[in-house]
């Protein structure tokens, strides 16, 4: 697909939906009284980064910032030595921790930015308490484990005026920017459906909760990996990378990846919230009717039915989310053998006059059938972010809040991410116990869950309205030494 390349037009974030922070592709160099916002950094002084959680993915995000030459790493916190062994010798003048109130309170005069790369049931107290002693933050995605959390969080970076991104790379990618001009030339039509899928969940799923206890690694401080999840035992299960499949500390598929998938969606299309959801799942049994330990452990797939209404009052659209390596329907424009989005996944717009395919991240966008493409020319017209992602969030907190955009901003990433848990939320509600279950006819020792419901929510209140027992899900209590605030 050819396209013509043309400066941007001066247009506020909205007209990009929902603050995408593209106007912010380079770093523009102003005198710095125009500039001495709330952590501005002159540029002869150096960014001072730390980061909470130092291994696996945090480990691939500390370097990309490091790649800056703006950038020093003063700080790593990881509460696992094993997988801070390589951040730690990359950045050896970097002062080591392993709690990160401890580090945050002892280097708060040396640190302007934070890093956070935890498993998701620690994210939102640690990037809030960075936020409230006014450091800047970038989070990985999904920003939160709860609800609230993303409510928490997106309140906080206005109250503390901190910059903020959330780690969803794609959104500062040039696809997601493509299929957006696509979508604006009208080719498409209004946009009434739209269909997300990927291959995840790439580790265990479906599982009885451990009962076994192991022994605690050498290195390991599990009390402190633990941090706002409910006390209990050390279960090789659960670490290093398997957590994700388990409720209390991760968000399974659609927390992993929705937010990569589903990012054109939000980003492009006028909605906010959706006012309804449903789903239905895969099972999977052990033995005869002994089935997994639902919700403690998310199912191997899912199908999520989400209803938005659009914000310019022109109906709803339905979003419906396939994860487990469940696929749409092929669409008649396609030929049997064309790829159906990329291996990670992908997403299909559905217009009153076309259907435009995207993969994972929102990259290579093609209209259907793709003989269209051949002769079909779009003008560049958002502005891309040749730095990327890391180092867009660098160069806007050396600028200093209000003084540079980011793709992923938390006035952006929060409502994104709240949209993407109240599919999780279903989730969890789906497999709550009816007390009624065997009344009704069902077999003893099989199906005991209320099941598919089609959920009313508020948000506003962040509440169901008609199904009570799911309100739980919208917040956590946590253990004792952790809160927001």
């Amino acid at each position: 697909m050819s396209k013509k390349k043309t400066t941007l037009s001066n247009k506020s974030r909205r007209d990009f939906v929902k603050s995408s922070g593209l106007a912010a592709a380079g770093f523009m160099i102003v005198p710095r009284h125009v500039l001495g916002g709330p952590g501005f950094i002159p540029p002869s002084d150096k960014l001072n980064i730390a980061g909470i959680g130092a291994g696996g993915k945090g480990e691939s995000d500390i370097a990309s910032f490091a790649k800056s030459p703006n950038v020093n790493i003063v700080g790593l916190c990881d509460v696992d030595d094993r997988q801070a062994v390589k951040s730690r010798a990359s950045f050896p003048k970097a002062n080591y921790y392993h709690d990160f109130r401890n580090m945050l309170e002892k280097e708060k005069d040396n640190i302007d930015a934070v890093s956070v790369s935890t498993p998701d049931h620690n994210h939102a107290v640690a990037a809030y308490q960075a936020m409230s002693m006014g450091k800047h933050v970038y989070v990985q995605k999904p920003l939160t484990h709860d609800i609230w959390e993303a409510r928490m969080l997106t309140e906080a970076a206005k109250k503390f005026k901190v910059v903020t991104q959330m780690g969803n790379q794609g959104g500062s990618g040039d696809g997601v920017r493509t299929m957006k001009e696509i979508y604006d030339t009208g080719i498409i039509g209004d946009v009434h459906t739209v269909k997300c899928w990927t291959n995840r969940a790439i580790w265990p799923q479906a599982l009885q909760t451990p009962t076994k206890k192991d022994k605690i690694p050498k290195g390991l401080n599990w009390d402190l990996w633990l941090g706002t999840a409910e006390k209990r035992d050390y279960n090789n299960a659960y670490l290093p990378f398997d957590w994700r499949g388990w409720s209390d500390f991760g968000t399974g598929a659609l927390g992993d990846m929705a937010c990569h998938i589903m990012d054109p969606v939000y980003r492009i299309l006028p909605i906010l919230y959706p006012s309804q959801v449903e789903c239905s799942v895969s099972d999977s049994f052990k033995g005869k009717f002994e089935t997994a330990d639902y919700p403690k452990s998310f199912p191997n797939s899912s199908k999520i039915h989400l209803s938005y209404p659009r914000t310019d009052g022109k109906g709803t659209v339905k979003v419906t989310w396939m994860d487990g390596g469940l696929l749409p329907e092929r669409p008649d424009e396609m030929g049997d053998d064309e790829a159906l989005g990329n291996w990670d996944g992908g997403v299909l717009f559905i217009g009153t006059k076309g259907k435009l395919l995207a993969d994972c991240y929102g990259a290579n966008p093609r209209l259907l059938p793709l003989t269209l493409n051949e002769q079909f020319e779009v003008e560049e017209t958002i502005a891309r972010v040749p730095e990327g992602h890391y180092l867009q969030w660098v160069n806007a907190c050396m600028a200093g809040y209000g003084n540079a955009e980011t793709s992923s901003s938390f006035d952006y990433a929060g409502p994104f991410t709240e949209s993407i848990l109240i599919g999780n939320l279903a989730l969890k509600a789906y497999f709550e116990i009816d007390p009624n279950a065997e009344s009704k006819g069902f077999w003893s020792g099989g199906s005991q869950y209320y099941g598919r419901k089609r959920l009313q929510w508020d948000a506003e209140n962040m509440k169901v309205t008609n199904f009570e027992p799911a309100n739980k899900y919208v917040k956590r209590t946590y253990s004792d030494g952790y809160s927001l605030g």
